[in-house]
């Protein structure tokens, strides 16, 4: 391979000038086709502008005026204000522990912390609520919310770590800064753009959360919007709070790209290849150090598995009831499969035009699904069901609506893993295949696609695992006949019977198992380990 690497390089010099830039011009259909979907991850944001225009401004403030709104954006703002820094503080001790101290064991405390991921935030919430039945409002929803969503902190952060240039701390001892205020004064600033990004992640996935906040009786505007569209039906009601909702994620994007900064966080040269140096832990401080990710651990993990545990020996072999088991997996591993299948194919016109063409237009194409994919599931379900009963009825409540759905949430998943494939794939060996007579949709796919299948597959993996565990959507969306793990989960839960759910929940844990190790190697990879 290296030997063959001169030789095209210099074929390709020799090609004419046209066919060497032929990435500069994308074709057409790949640019229709890019622009089809994003079209389509537009939808939410115009259903909710749609219907605001379309409610009349009179009844908008009458609506969103209401008590109940104030009081569900207090819960909403308490419960981001609390679980957002607890999540950052916790996260970062843990990636220090691991990553910048000696502490024993630390690769096994590296992999439990990011293990929780592979219980659905609705699962904790089942254990708690199995072990304190009493256990509800604020305080429940920001200890659930932390040991369900602190990985989302600790992950990036911990690959920032790995990254960092040991110099820094070097020059900052030189200067006579004591370890612990170094760690604040250089340490925590180069993490910065690590621990905004996982903080937005975070919030986020509080706004979007159901299920969760379902279980402990905690009102969030997710579940409101659920209760009001089950007990009306798409009335106004649900469509303004769905409204709120979306201007309060807009909100924390534009807070976020606001307050990321600008400061540089690169250094210019090779620097020095050595290994980072880690800080002894020894006597009390290396127990009390051990304490933290033991608590930790023991929370996020041991209770969850405990609870499953229990419900699986009380309930006997009787839970397993394998005829309606076995369909709602088979269904599940259905949906997922064709949804990762096709989210997968409509991101490849977008990533293809991000790394070959990157213009403004592909910039912004690609911007419409990252802003969409931030929306919660619930705002995606709406906007689906106004826009099916009114444009095309036929498709109202079938597969086509779901799959939709899980397209548009998604659809960012798979973007980012293809996008790093392709620009892994070198673009003079399409622009030969295209040289040779291959048509720019056969070089495509023969070429660039082949060698971007690993980035391909990842994402994939990604979108298949999100399906497996996506609740809300599924629940307003799907046919009548529809029996997910998820929904069959949330179905005997509802009923309060425990036991009989906890199957449910094992299986999409062990499911989930495969994205938690993705996750932790990809953060491994983003640090060049």
């Amino acid at each position: 391979m290296n030997a063959a690497a001169p030789g095209i390089a210099e074929f390709t010099r020799a090609l004419p000038l046209r066919a060497v830039r032929h990435g500069r011009k994308p074709p057409a259909w790949l640019v229709a086709a890019a622009v089809l979907v994003s079209a389509a991850s537009l939808l939410p944001l115009a259903f909710v502008v749609g219907v605001t225009l379309q409610t009349g401004w009179p009844t908008v403030v009458a609506l969103v005026l209401r008590p109940r709104v104030g009081e569900l954006l207090v819960n909403t703002l308490l419960l981001a204000v609390l679980t957002v820094p607890l999540c950052a503080l916790l996260g970062i001790a843990l990636a220090w522990l691991t990553e910048c101290s000696d502490l024993p064991g630390r690769r096994a405390w590296a992999l439990l912390a990011t293990a929780p991921l592979a219980v659905p935030a609705f699962v904790h919430s089942y254990a708690w609520v199995s072990l304190i039945p009493s256990i509800n409002g604020l305080f429940a929803g920001v200890l659930i919310s932390v040991l369900a969503y602190f990985p989302f902190l600790y992950l990036p952060t911990a690959a920032a770590l790995r990254r960092l240039n040991p110099g820094l701390e070097d020059v900052a001892a030189s200067l006579g800064i004591k370890p612990w205020q170094a760690f604040f004064r250089v340490v925590l600033p180069q993490l910065r753009l690590a621990v905004w990004g996982g903080a937005l992640l975070v919030g986020l996935h509080l706004l979007a959360e159901y299920g969760l906040y379902a279980l402990i009786r905690f009102d969030t505007f997710t579940t409101a919007i659920f209760d009001q569209f089950q007990s009306s039906f798409n009335g106004p009601a649900a469509n303004m709070l769905a409204g709120v909702l979306v201007l309060l994620c807009l909100g924390l994007l534009t807070l976020e790209a606001g307050t990321r900064g600008r400061a540089r966080y690169a250094h210019v040269g090779a620097g020095n290849a050595r290994m980072l140096r880690r800080q002894h832990l020894s006597g009390r401080t290396a127990i009390v150090c051990l304490l933290l990710p033991t608590l930790v651990t023991v929370l996020a993990l041991g209770v969850p598995l405990v609870t499953l545990a229990r419900w699986l020996v009380a309930g006997g072999a009787g839970v397993w009831r394998l005829n309606e088991i076995a369909p709602a997996l088979g269904q599940t591993l259905a949906l997922a499969g064709v949804g990762a299948i096709l989210t997968t194919c409509a991101a490849i016109p977008i990533a293809w035009l991000s790394i070959r063409s990157p213009r403004r237009l592909q910039r912004a194409l690609e911007a419409c699904n990252y802003v969409t994919s931030s929306l919660p599931g619930i705002v995606v379900a709406l906007a689906l069901v106004t826009i099916t009963i009114r444009a095309v009825p036929a498709i109202y409540q079938t597969l086509v609506t779901v799959l939709l759905a899980y397209l548009l949430m998604f659809l960012p998943r798979a973007l980012i893993s293809l996008r790093a494939g392709i620009a892994q794939a070198p673009e003079e060996l399409e622009n030969v295949a295209r040289s040779l007579g291959r048509s720019p949709a056969q070089a495509l796919w023969s070429v660039t696609l082949r060698l971007a299948a690993p980035g391909m597959a990842a994402g994939a993996a990604l979108v298949f695992l999100a399906i497996t565990n996506e609740l809300t959507a599924t629940l307003l969306l799907a046919p009548s006949g529809t029996y997910t793990l998820a929904t069959g989960f949330w179905s005997l839960t509802s009923e309060f019977d425990f036991a009989a759910a906890a199957p449910y929940a094992l299986i999409m844990v062990l499911l989930s198992l495969p994205l938690t190790w993705l996750l932790y190697q990809q953060s491994k990879r983003m640090a060049g380990r």
